[in-house]
């Protein structure tokens, strides 16, 4: 099991502010110590305000390669995918090379996006930074309680998601594990029982997310009850 290193904050802004600090130092480092910087994003209103936070950032953009950690298999201009969302909030008003932002294909279907983003993933493993929510049913990604993940994928096709749309894309337990840092970002009272139920070593998809390091939790204190 990985090893969780808890730090609470008063409110959702502090947590973005702090994700936000992270997330531009582990830039550096990696950047620093072989060239470059990749990074998996999640969807959420948490990480969309660390996004915005990013878009006045002194860092060499040029050195950045993104991934995504899950995608809704919608047309690629839908609003309510990820990659939208993040183009909106960070992406369009930085310079960083577009071949190197790598949404998920998930315009293609759950199965033939999955596929085609499993090839792109087993040549750059390990991420530098993984960046994560959690759900009120302690998800992560597109990774659901109840749900078949197998470990042996890295890219799964999900059907049958609790939350529309039902059909998506997601890495794999392994894949999101599979990194140098990673960052959970869990706000709001709503996560309150989750986060009991996490912290008392329950199966949720949220708590078999490892890393090669410790496993850094940035959650406020609605969220922690705190």
């Amino acid at each position: 099991m990985p090893v969780n290193d808890w730090h609470l904050f008063d409110d959702a802004p502090a947590v973005a502010r702090e994700a936000a600090r992270r997330i531009l130092n582990a830039a550096d480092r990696a950047i620093t110590a072989h060239g470059k910087f990749s990074m998996v994003l999640a969807g959420g209103s948490t990480p969309e305000s660390t996004y915005r936070l990013l878009v006045t950032a002194d860092t060499d953009w040029s050195k950045w390669h993104i991934y995504f950690g899950d995608e809704r298999c919608l047309p690629v201009d839908d609003t309510e995918r990820n990659s939208v969302m993040v183009a909106s909030a960070w992406l369009d008003h930085v310079a960083i090379p577009a071949d190197q932002i790598h949404p998920m294909p998930a315009q293609q279907g759950a199965e033939a996006g999955a596929s085609a983003y499993r090839l792109l993933v087993a040549g750059v493993l390990p991420f530098d930074m993984v960046l994560l929510g959690m759900g009120e049913d302690g998800h992560t990604a597109s990774l659901f309680p109840g749900q078949s993940h197998p470990d042996a994928e890295l890219v799964h096709a999900v059907h049958g998601a609790p939350k529309p749309p039902p059909d998506r894309i997601s890495l794999s337990r392994n894949a999101l594990s599979d990194c140098r840092e990673l960052l959970i970002l869990v706000t709001g009272a709503g996560k309150q029982q989750a986060v009991i139920r996490w912290k008392k070593g329950e199966d949720l998809p949220i708590a078999n997310i490892g890393a090669h390091h410790a496993v850094d939790i940035l959650l406020d204190r609605d969220a922690a009850g705190a």
